[in-house]
């Protein structure tokens, strides 16, 4: 493979199987990394607000800053990746990720420190969708491929818990601004290593950017998502929510019909044609939602309501992490012997158990962790961790080499948006147990949906 006069030799599992697995555990460090900086601020946010003196509105936009930017750019970022290669949008994008984490601990006002959240997700959104383009070309037989995204679809609830983890462990110790070491250290390791490990893919010749979509999608989806964090603090007919969330939609609605009409669009409309690949994306987007759901309102409930520190409320994370570790070592052999419709369909069952387990112990602040808490925070990241293999499985089966980034780009979207959308709707029901008993009835639906279409 010939790129800009030097030869590269494709990284595959036939050049050896030990050159795949270094380049799979590089990669899927990094998609962990991503996820971990999302959720790196919830533990911390309370002593943030008191730092920097920060209202309500303001707190919940530095919460959502990192994800708006993701989930915006992350079409533009899958395009980027097929046009100009994955490796060196890779590249491009953790020199940008590693910058922005970097300055975000030396922050001195919120401003600064929101800045420096938007533009880790601007880099994130190149990162992960590239990320997935190396994955692709590490395996290119669809059989081998299949079996490395049955790992990779646990990665992002990994991560997840990982940031509530440490950024609490390390609030505790040092400070918040402490957990920024992480991704720093991430991306550094990554950008030596990557020419290594990862093969040089070659450049999407010929494809236009759609720069027109690009500013059409990346527009509507942060002001929709905007509007809808912003219900939070604000009521849903207020001028602070509508007027991003339906100009958004307009943005949105006028990306769907360009769309249509270009010749080279930045999302074919047959990408989304695929019932299976649709499916893999609704599981995936309720998944992340419901976990960053337990994860926000879990955190604010064990520190407002039973007074626990944020070292304390990490650590009530901990059976988490470790149900989430054992069905993740389970997911493969479970998609090679039952398929990904059905390992999905159970999954997604069991996320939902655990979390109407969890609905009933946050509705009584007085029962114990062990009997309250506890079984709902064993069962849902073992049902998440199965969910969101098979349902990554599901998103990318079928997909050709040079929609690889693609792919990665609208998985990733479905990832970053299935909180935002899901939380702003679930937090008008007020408290804790109504949005963990809603959602765990979003789950059972489409558990059952996924049965009955998913073959």
């Amino acid at each position: 493979m010939t790129t800009q006069g030097t030869t590269t030799a494709p990284v595959t599992p036939t050049r050896g199987g030990r050159a795949a697995r270094r380049g799979f555990a590089l990669l899927g460090t990094v998609q962990a990394t991503l996820i971990f900086t999302l959720a790196s601020l919830a533990v911390p946010l309370p002593r943030i607000a008191a730092e920097f003196g920060l209202d309500q509105g303001r707190l919940i936009l530095l919460s959502a800053a990192y994800g708006l930017t993701f989930a915006g750019l992350l079409l533009l970022g899958g395009r980027l990746a097929d046009r100009y290669g994955a490796r060196r949008a890779l590249t491009a994008g953790l020199l940008l990720f590693a910058a922005a984490s970097a300055l975000a601990p030396l922050a001195t006002g919120y401003a600064a420190l929101l800045g420096a959240r938007f533009a880790q997700g601007a880099g994130a959104a190149l990162v992960a969708p590239a990320a997935m383009g190396a994955l692709r070309a590490l395996y290119p037989e669809p059989a081998a491929y299949g079996r490395a995204m049955g790992t990779w679809g646990s990665l992002s609830v990994l991560g997840a818990t990982a940031g509530n983890l440490l950024s609490g462990a390390l609030t505790a110790a040092a400070s918040w601004r402490a957990s920024f070491a992480v991704p720093v250290a991430v991306a550094l390791a990554a950008l030596l290593l990557a020419p290594r490990l990862l093969p040089a893919t070659p450049p999407g010749h010929g494809r236009a950017l759609d720069l027109p979509g690009a500013l059409l999608a990346t527009a509507g989806i942060v002001l929709a998502s905007t509007g809808l964090v912003l219900t939070d603090a604000h009521p849903w007919g207020s001028a602070p929510v509508l007027v991003p969330l339906l100009g958004g939609l307009t943005l949105l609605a006028g990306f769907a019909r360009a769309e249509r009409r270009a010749a080279d669009p930045l999302l074919p409309p047959d990408f989304l044609r695929d019932r299976r690949r649709l499916l893999g994306l609704a599981a995936i987007a309720l998944t992340a939602a419901g976990t960053a759901t337990v994860f926000v309102l879990l955190s604010l409930d064990l520190q407002r309501e039973r007074g626990y520190s944020a070292a304390l409320t990490s650590a009530a994370f901990v059976p988490f992490a470790a149900a989430l570790l054992g069905a993740g070592r389970l997911a493969g052999p479970l998609l090679g012997r039952y398929g990904p419709g059905r390992v999905a369909a159970t999954g997604l069952g069991t996320a939902g158990a655990g979390l109407a387990l969890l609905a009933a112990g946050t509705a009584d602040p007085a029962l114990p962790y062990a009997y309250g808490l506890l079984p709902g925070l064993l069962l849902l990241p073992a049902g998440g961790s199965l969910s969101f293999a098979a349902a990554a499985v599901l998103a990318t089966e079928r997909v050709p080499a040079d929609r690889a980034g693609l792919a990665g780009g609208v998985l990733n979207t479905a990832m970053e948006l299935g909180p935002t959308v899901l939380f702003a709707a679930l937090l008008t029901l007020g408290g804790s147990a109504a949005p963990l008993a809603a959602a765990a009835a979003l789950f059972a639906a489409l558990a059952v949906l996924t049965v009955r279409l998913a073959k």
